[in-house]
């Protein structure tokens, strides 16, 4: 029983931060021309966000810990193991290009002379985020129906 429910907030947890990312990558087109001062308003509306950070530390730990009772089933084992890295993937791309971003722009309220160079490298991160949440959400559902099949 402890399995199926680590397995249901994994897959629960992985779907509700997909649902972050996908905003961002859908968003994305029409924010990317935006003018200097419509953009740093759009921008406002992810004031909060940063909560997201709980989740993706549930989804981080149900994942690991779906990887560890797993260990004696390869084909459940090997997607889990490879969702959990898509996340750490899509943490990496955050905090290499995107919290920067953040920090140059005080989180979108100071507008310093490379503004432009910034908000590519927060949309575009943000959208490689998106892909690599795709990708973990996809290797989680793999595991969950190789384990159906187990």
């Amino acid at each position: 029983m402890a399995y199926r429910v680590t397995f249901f907030i994994a897959l629960f947890a992985t779907a509700l931060a997909l649902g972050g990312a996908m905003a961002h990558l859908l968003a994305l087109p029409n924010k990317i021309a935006l003018p200097r001062d419509e953009y740093f308003i759009a921008q406002q509306a992810y004031r909060g966000w940063n909560r997201l950070a709980y989740l993706l530390l549930i989804q981080l730990i149900a994942i690991v810990a779906v990887a560890i009772m797993s260990r004696h089933e390869p084909w459940v084992l090997w997607p889990a193991v490879i969702s959990g890295l898509c996340l750490l993937g899509a943490q990496a791309v955050f905090w290499a290009y995107t919290y920067p971003a953040n920090v140059a722009t005080e989180n979108w309220t100071a507008i310093p002379d490379n503004w432009e160079t910034l908000r590519a490298r927060w949309e575009y991160s943000h959208a490689a985020g998106a892909v690599l949440q795709i990708l973990s959400m996809g290797s989680l559902i793999v595991a969950a129906l190789a384990r159906m099949r187990a």
